[in-house]
Protein backbone atom coordinates (compact mmCIF):
# COMPACT_ATOMS: atom_id res chain seq x y z
CA UNK A 1 0.00 0.00 0.00
CA UNK A 2 1.54 3.34 -1.14
CA UNK A 3 1.02 5.59 1.73
CA UNK A 4 2.16 9.20 1.43
CA UNK A 5 4.57 10.21 4.73
CA UNK A 6 7.57 11.46 4.70
CA UNK A 7 10.32 9.55 3.09
CA UNK A 8 12.54 8.47 5.98
CA UNK A 9 9.15 7.22 8.08
CA UNK A 10 8.49 5.64 4.51
CA UNK A 11 11.62 3.93 4.65
CA UNK A 12 11.54 2.93 8.32
CA UNK A 13 7.60 1.87 8.27
CA UNK A 14 7.38 0.33 5.22
CA UNK A 15 6.93 -3.18 6.39
CA UNK A 16 3.62 -1.91 8.23
CA UNK A 17 1.89 -0.76 5.38
CA UNK A 18 1.69 -4.41 3.87
CA UNK A 19 0.46 -5.47 6.84
CA UNK A 20 -3.38 -6.93 6.82
CA UNK A 21 -4.23 -4.95 10.32
CA UNK A 22 -3.05 -1.82 7.89
CA UNK A 23 -5.07 -2.23 5.28
CA UNK A 24 -8.03 -3.20 7.52
CA UNK A 25 -7.41 0.08 9.47
CA UNK A 26 -7.15 2.22 6.16
CA UNK A 27 -10.09 0.70 4.86
CA UNK A 28 -11.92 1.90 8.81
CA UNK A 29 -10.62 5.23 8.73
CA UNK A 30 -11.68 6.10 4.61
CA UNK A 31 -15.57 5.04 5.94
CA UNK A 32 -14.94 7.21 8.73
CA UNK A 33 -14.20 9.77 7.06
CA UNK A 34 -17.46 9.20 4.53
CA UNK A 35 -19.46 8.19 6.71
CA UNK A 36 -18.75 11.68 8.73
CA UNK A 37 -17.96 14.49 6.59
CA UNK A 38 -16.53 17.21 8.96
CA UNK A 39 -16.60 15.39 11.76
CA UNK A 40 -12.92 13.04 12.05
CA UNK A 41 -10.24 14.79 13.02
CA UNK A 42 -7.35 15.64 11.96
CA UNK A 43 -8.04 16.55 8.18
CA UNK A 44 -6.67 13.55 6.47
CA UNK A 45 -3.57 15.05 4.76
CA UNK A 46 -2.71 16.04 8.91
CA UNK A 47 -2.85 12.10 10.03
CA UNK A 48 0.54 11.50 9.20
CA UNK A 49 1.98 15.21 10.23
CA UNK A 50 4.18 14.30 12.96
CA UNK A 51 6.26 12.24 10.92
CA UNK A 52 6.15 14.73 8.13
CA UNK A 53 7.34 17.64 11.00
CA UNK A 54 9.70 15.92 12.31
CA UNK A 55 11.54 13.19 10.25
CA UNK A 56 13.25 9.57 11.59
CA UNK A 57 16.74 10.58 11.41
CA UNK A 58 15.78 14.20 13.38
CA UNK A 59 14.14 12.25 16.51
CA UNK A 60 15.82 13.25 19.73
CA UNK A 61 12.55 13.44 22.13
CA UNK A 62 9.30 11.19 21.76
CA UNK A 63 6.16 12.75 23.42
CA UNK A 64 3.26 10.47 23.25
CA UNK A 65 -0.39 11.21 23.55
CA UNK A 66 -3.36 9.62 23.39
CA UNK A 67 -5.30 10.36 20.12
CA UNK A 68 -6.41 13.75 18.99
CA UNK A 69 -8.69 16.93 20.24
CA UNK A 70 -12.32 15.58 19.29
CA UNK A 71 -13.24 19.32 19.18
CA UNK A 72 -13.47 20.70 16.03
CA UNK A 73 -10.82 22.79 14.93
CA UNK A 74 -7.82 21.80 17.48
CA UNK A 75 -6.45 18.69 16.18
CA UNK A 76 -3.73 19.10 13.57
CA UNK A 77 -1.61 16.02 13.93
CA UNK A 78 0.97 16.44 16.39
CA UNK A 79 -0.03 14.89 20.24
CA UNK A 80 -1.15 17.88 22.61
CA UNK A 81 -0.69 20.88 19.94
CA UNK A 82 -3.40 22.64 18.53
CA UNK A 83 -3.97 25.22 15.32
CA UNK A 84 -2.31 28.41 16.59
CA UNK A 85 -5.52 30.53 16.71
CA UNK A 86 -6.90 28.47 19.45
CA UNK A 87 -8.00 30.15 22.58
CA UNK A 88 -8.03 29.11 25.29
CA UNK A 89 -5.83 26.52 25.33
CA UNK A 90 -6.91 22.70 25.21
CA UNK A 91 -6.45 22.03 29.19
CA UNK A 92 -3.69 19.68 28.85
CA UNK A 93 -1.73 22.04 27.19
CA UNK A 94 -2.09 24.48 29.42
CA UNK A 95 -0.66 22.48 32.27
CA UNK A 96 1.97 21.69 29.87
CA UNK A 97 2.85 24.82 29.80
CA UNK A 98 2.82 25.48 33.61
CA UNK A 99 4.99 22.76 34.50
CA UNK A 100 7.87 24.15 31.61
CA UNK A 101 7.26 27.83 33.53
CA UNK A 102 7.88 25.63 37.09
CA UNK A 103 10.33 23.39 35.34
CA UNK A 104 12.61 26.10 32.99
CA UNK A 105 10.93 29.49 34.32
CA UNK A 106 9.96 29.78 30.59
CA UNK A 107 7.59 32.30 29.95
CA UNK A 108 4.11 31.23 29.34
CA UNK A 109 3.42 30.46 25.66
CA UNK A 110 0.80 32.13 24.12
CA UNK A 111 -0.05 29.76 21.28
CA UNK A 112 -0.99 25.87 21.31
CA UNK A 113 0.96 25.14 18.13
CA UNK A 114 4.25 22.91 19.06
CA UNK A 115 5.24 22.72 15.46
CA UNK A 116 8.77 24.59 16.58
CA UNK A 117 9.20 21.53 19.08
CA UNK A 118 8.75 18.93 16.16
CA UNK A 119 11.12 21.16 13.91
CA UNK A 120 14.01 20.46 16.52
CA UNK A 121 13.23 16.68 16.76
CA UNK A 122 10.48 16.18 18.90
CA UNK A 123 8.34 13.52 17.45
CA UNK A 124 4.94 14.42 19.09
CA UNK A 125 2.90 10.80 18.40
CA UNK A 126 -0.54 10.09 19.72
CA UNK A 127 -1.23 6.30 20.02
CA UNK A 128 -4.46 7.09 17.81
CA UNK A 129 -3.81 8.83 14.80
CA UNK A 130 -7.40 10.05 14.15
CA UNK A 131 -10.82 10.17 16.19
CA UNK A 132 -14.14 10.87 15.78
CA UNK A 133 -15.61 14.91 16.95
CA UNK A 134 -17.06 14.56 20.29
CA UNK A 135 -15.89 10.87 21.24
CA UNK A 136 -12.62 10.50 22.68
CA UNK A 137 -10.85 6.96 22.08
CA UNK A 138 -13.37 6.49 19.32
CA UNK A 139 -11.03 4.98 17.24
CA UNK A 140 -9.26 2.86 19.52
CA UNK A 141 -8.95 -1.11 19.33
CA UNK A 142 -8.51 -0.45 15.21
CA UNK A 143 -5.19 -0.73 14.53
CA UNK A 144 -3.74 2.32 15.39
CA UNK A 145 -2.11 0.77 18.25
CA UNK A 146 -0.23 -1.88 16.37
CA UNK A 147 1.16 0.98 14.15
CA UNK A 148 2.41 3.32 16.60
CA UNK A 149 3.71 0.45 18.65
CA UNK A 150 6.26 -0.87 14.93
CA UNK A 151 6.75 3.16 15.29
CA UNK A 152 8.25 3.04 18.69
CA UNK A 153 9.80 -0.44 17.75
CA UNK A 154 11.92 1.28 15.04
CA UNK A 155 12.96 3.82 16.52
CA UNK A 156 14.41 1.55 19.46
CA UNK A 157 16.29 -0.58 16.75
CA UNK A 158 17.93 1.85 14.98
CA UNK A 159 18.20 4.87 17.82
CA UNK A 160 19.83 5.32 20.98
CA UNK A 161 20.19 8.46 23.58
CA UNK A 162 16.38 9.22 22.53
CA UNK A 163 14.01 10.82 25.51
CA UNK A 164 11.06 9.21 26.07
CA UNK A 165 8.34 11.26 27.91
CA UNK A 166 5.11 8.54 28.87
CA UNK A 167 2.72 10.42 30.43
CA UNK A 168 -0.36 8.76 31.61
CA UNK A 169 -1.20 4.88 31.97
CA UNK A 170 -1.57 4.39 28.17
CA UNK A 171 1.25 6.10 26.87
CA UNK A 172 3.83 4.17 29.36
CA UNK A 173 2.65 0.88 27.85
CA UNK A 174 4.87 1.80 25.30
CA UNK A 175 7.80 1.87 27.41
CA UNK A 176 7.87 -1.93 26.93
CA UNK A 177 9.06 -1.56 23.22
CA UNK A 178 12.15 0.58 24.17
CA UNK A 179 15.57 -0.18 25.72
CA UNK A 180 15.73 1.74 28.87
CA UNK A 181 19.72 0.96 29.17
CA UNK A 182 19.93 2.76 25.24
CA UNK A 183 17.26 5.53 26.09
CA UNK A 184 16.07 7.68 28.68
CA UNK A 185 12.38 6.86 29.72
CA UNK A 186 10.55 9.35 31.52
CA UNK A 187 7.09 9.02 33.21
CA UNK A 188 4.26 10.55 34.80
CA UNK A 189 0.54 10.96 35.28
CA UNK A 190 -0.92 12.67 32.03
CA UNK A 191 -1.22 16.35 32.27
CA UNK A 192 -5.32 16.78 32.38
CA UNK A 193 -6.59 17.98 35.09
CA UNK A 194 -8.35 14.96 36.37
CA UNK A 195 -4.71 13.64 37.11
CA UNK A 196 -2.17 16.43 36.43
CA UNK A 197 -1.83 16.72 40.14
CA UNK A 198 -0.82 13.56 41.20
CA UNK A 199 2.65 13.91 40.28
CA UNK A 200 2.85 15.19 36.44
CA UNK A 201 3.51 18.79 38.39
CA UNK A 202 6.72 18.74 39.60
CA UNK A 203 8.25 16.14 37.08
CA UNK A 204 10.70 18.37 35.86
CA UNK A 205 10.56 15.89 32.72
CA UNK A 206 11.71 19.33 30.11
CA UNK A 207 15.16 19.65 32.38
CA UNK A 208 15.38 16.24 32.92
CA UNK A 209 15.60 16.08 28.85
CA UNK A 210 17.47 18.09 27.89
CA UNK A 211 19.99 17.55 30.72
CA UNK A 212 20.38 13.92 29.33
CA UNK A 213 20.41 15.16 25.62
CA UNK A 214 23.44 17.85 26.73
CA UNK A 215 25.31 14.38 28.01
CA UNK A 216 25.11 12.63 24.97
CA UNK A 217 26.70 15.51 22.74
CA UNK A 218 23.06 16.53 21.43
CA UNK A 219 21.34 20.32 21.20
CA UNK A 220 18.90 21.00 23.71
CA UNK A 221 15.46 21.53 22.66
CA UNK A 222 14.48 25.33 22.99
CA UNK A 223 11.04 24.40 25.02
Amino acid sequence: MDVTIESSWKKALQNEFSQPYFESLVQFVKQEYKQHPNAIFPKGSQIFRAFDACPFDDVKVVILGQDPYPTPGHAHGLCFSAESHVKPLPKSLGNIYKELHDDLGNDLRATADLSDWAQQGVLLLNAVLTVRSGQPDSHAGKGWELFTDAVIQRLNENKQGVVYMLWGSKAQRKAENVNANANLILTAPHPSPLSAYRGFFGCKHFSKANDYLASNSRTPILW
